[in-house]
């Protein structure tokens, strides 16, 4: 009997969420999703028209699911700005230095690799980028409200973070010792110090 689930689409989405942040998109080839998935070619087509926009799809899910939880640590009660924003950069460093690096982010896995292939998945990561940071600048905006970050130019700020920890992640991936992060880190709180 074959297995059911209550949302394919997601379901599939999950998979491939898994198998591309552990090998890339263009190494993972439709057959490999579908039978991880437990799911017949003809769904899969059913949901997305091909595995391009399937990527696009999967982008735009995990953006979704990022930006929730981004969400939910930047707005943590009885904190600061600035300790919400470190709660932020500390869970990247922590996904980042697990073991098997378990929760890998998209961006930094695929952005350099389908930048060039499909123009779709290339403006869904530029869009997806640019919403995490203008959610960062929010908060620096409030950090600078509540005294708790310095003055200046949020959004530039904001870019430079965003900047800093994505450089970090790839070379984290190159070095995997966590030194690029904990060099982020003690950067991440030079330039937040009031």
């Amino acid at each position: 009997m074959k297995p059911t689930f209550d949302d394919t689409r997601q379901h599939l989405l999950d998979t491939g969420h898994r198998m591309m942040a552990e090998k890339g998109f263009t190494s993972v080839g439709l057959n490999e999703i579908l039978q991880t998935a437990g799911v017949p070619k003809g769904s899969f087509y059913h949901y997305f028209k091909s595995k391009e926009l399937y990527g696009q799809a999967l982008l735009e899910d995990y953006f979704v699911d990022y930006l929730a939880d981004m969400e939910r640590r930047l707005t943590l009660p009885g904190l600061s700005a600035f300790e919400r924003l470190m709660d932020y950069w500390q869970g990247w460093q922590n996904r980042c230095t697990l073991e098997g690096h378990g929760d890998e982010c998209l961006v930094v896995k695929l952005s350099a690799e389908v930048a060039d292939l499909s123009e779709s998945m290339r403006l869904t990561l530029r869009d997806g980028a640019e919403r995490i940071i203008a959610r960062i600048t929010v908060c620096i905006e409030q950090g600078q409200a509540d005294k708790s970050l310095p003055e200046g130019d949020a959004r530039h700020l904001a870019e430079t973070l965003y900047q800093l920890w994505l450089g970090a992640s790839l070379l984290n991936k190159l070095q995997r010792t966590g030194q690029s992060l904990q060099t982020s880190m003690a950067m991440t709180r030079q330039l937040l110090r009031v």
